[in-house]
């Protein structure tokens, strides 16, 4: 199937419950999002996952602040993945989620800037961060994270659930289980702190991420800021340092204002 299918498909699962996806949004709190379930054929979402690159075919990241492994230069890998990727950002995909959130001047990211697929084994983790407040030129707001999981079987009890802090780290997570065929949509701005807990059984928890801009930002009161990582309340050693880290980051984009090397996590055509 090609995007432009698979965007009619995600957008007919939207339309059918619109005015219910966004009164779940409004009302989910102070980070708002809301889970979309079955959002393709089971089948068709199935064989996105078996067409995931395998994990010695994408980049793996590993340090204090995450463990997983991504893939962002499409045209290397299975056609079907892009087609999955590009289905969340086809016109009627976009103005259905702008009804939902009720967020103006949505745009997808045909760049894939820190987008695309991200792959999780056992014990990976993606710790407590906000994510960058701007797009790869620092000219429009990222303002939501659309993650659609697709890993067959996949419960709660397995781990890799997406967590959102609404009050930081002080406070308890809002979790969410990364479910076979489920849709995320969340917000992001300076107070949107969110984590993926470990995973913990063997396999390969596997995510399509897109991510969303505007020229205008999600709340009145955001400012530029870089992805910003903290530790879990029980980690208070990595959390002086992820701190340190973030600060350090932030400092050096306030006099290279593009950062002092390109980020690599670009789909370059």
């Amino acid at each position: 199937m090609n995007r432009q299918q698979l965007g009619s498909l995600v957008a007919q699962r939207l339309r059918t419950d619109v005015q219910a996806l966004a009164r779940s949004w409004n009302e989910s709190g102070a980070i708002r999002h809301v889970a979309i379930d079955s959002v393709l054929p089971d089948a068709t979402a199935r064989a996105i996952h078996d067409a995931f690159p395998p994990f010695e075919r994408m980049v793996r990241n590993v340090s204090l602040r995450e463990c997983k492994s991504i893939a962002v230069q499409m045209d290397r890998y299975d056609r079907l993945t892009e087609e999955a990727l590009f289905a969340f950002q086809q016109p009627e995909v976009v103005e259905l989620v702008g009804r939902i959130t009720g967020m103006p001047g949505l745009e997808p990211d045909p760049n894939l800037y820190v987008g695309g697929l991200s792959a999780m084994r056992k014990d990976d983790f993606l710790n407590l961060h906000i994510d960058n407040s701007h797009g790869r030129n620092r000219e429009r707001w990222r303002v939501l994270n659309l993650l659609y999981y697709v890993t067959p079987d996949w419960s709660a009890d397995d781990g890799g659930s997406l967590e959102l802090w609404p009050q930081g780290r002080s406070g308890a997570p809002v979790v969410i289980p990364s479910l076979f065929n489920r849709l995320v949509i969340m917000e992001t701005h300076q107070g949107s702190w969110h984590s993926v807990n470990p995973i913990r059984r063997d396999g390969k928890r596997t995510c399509v991420s897109n991510y969303y801009f505007s020229d205008t930002p999600a709340r009145d009161t955001d400012r530029f800021h870089v992805t910003f990582f903290r530790g879990r309340p029980e980690q208070p050693l990595r959390d002086v340092a992820l701190l340190a880290d973030g600060l350090a980051r932030m400092a050096i984009r306030k006099v290279f204002r593009q950062g002092i090397r390109e980020n690599p996590h670009v789909y370059k055509r």
